[in-house]
Formats: C-alpha cells, sequence, structure tokens
C-alpha cells in the first residue's frame, strides 16, 4: 500500500517562464494601480457628495462625503506607504509590512468611522453609509477597468 499526502498537489512540476512570456503575461493581465484606484475613489466620493448636496442638502452631503473618506484616506495613506518605504524592504519584511499595513488601514478605518458624531455633530447614518459603501466598491470597478486606457481601445 503506497501512503501519499493529501497535501501535496498531484500537477506536474511547472517551468519557469522565460522574459517573453513573463511580458506577454503581463500586457494580457495589467495589474490595477494603486494611485488609479484612490483617484477613482476620489471621483466616486465626489458624485456621492454631490448627488447627497442636490437631493438631501448640506448636512447629508457632508455625512456622505465623511464616509467615503473613512475609506478614502487609509487606503491613500497605505498606497503612500506601499510607495514610500514598503519595497525597499527584504521579501519577509516587506510581506510583514505589507500586513501591518493592511492592519493599520483597517484600524484608522475604525477609528474615523466612531469619530464621525463627534466630528460631524449630527451625521446622516444613511448618507455616511452610501458614501462609505460607494467607496468600497472601486475595488471592484477598479478591476473590471484594468488595463483599459482613456482614448485607446482595449484589445
Amino acid at each position: 500500500m503506497q501512503v501519499t499526502d493529501s497535501w501535496q498537489d498531484d500537477e506536474p512540476e511547472r517551468k519557469p517562464l522565460n522574459r517573453a512570456q513573463a511580458q506577454a503575461l503581463l500586457a494580457a493581465k495589467p495589474g490595477v494601480s494603486v494611485q488609479r484606484v484612490v483617484a477613482l475613489q476620489v471621483v466616486v466620493v465626489a458624485v456621492v457628495a454631490l448627488g447627497a448636496l442636490a437631493l438631501a442638502g448640506r448636512t447629508v452631503a457632508w455625512s456622505a462625503l465623511y464616509g467615503g473618506l473613512v475609506v478614502m484616506v487609509p487606503a491613500a495613506l497605505f498606497a503612500g506607504g506601499m510607495r514610500a518605504w514598503l519595497v525597499k524592504l527584504q521579501p519577509a519584511f516587506a510581506l510583514f509590512g505589507f500586513a501591518f499595513g493592511e492592519l493599520l488601514k483597517i484600524a484608522l478605518t475604525v477609528v474615523l468611522f466612531l469619530l464621525a458624531p463627534r466630528l460631524l455633530r449630527t451625521p446622516s447614518w444613511p448618507a455616511l453609509l452610501v458614501g462609505l459603501v460607494a467607496t468600497l466598491q472601486v475595488y471592484w470597478i477598479a478591476l473590471l477597468l484594468r488595463g483599459k486606457r482613456s482614448g485607446r481601445p482595449s484589445s
């Protein structure tokens, strides 16, 4: 009776890609720029806040804007941290730094959310949540738009 480890893959060993294959793969499946995500978040926050201003007034608009900022500010700080220092670290430390950065991003998001009543006096919670949720959806939009350049048709 032959004993095999159930956690091991039964797939054959894969060969590493050569330079041309790797470049072709990157061209076919481009990544999502962190700066592009933050820029899209700015647009979404502005549209949601202006829509709230037109529909319900200034207090609701501030709440919607704040809801978007609860997501956008930590994301922008995380993106800046990634560009500034995380790329300079060795891979093992970079992985730890990425995880720690994500933890800080979540903590800042929670703190900003909890500060809403103090900063907005009388927040409109539905508008704040709409701004927050709409801004969170930008990650999906960015994934759908990845690789598409404005002005040029994608192939």
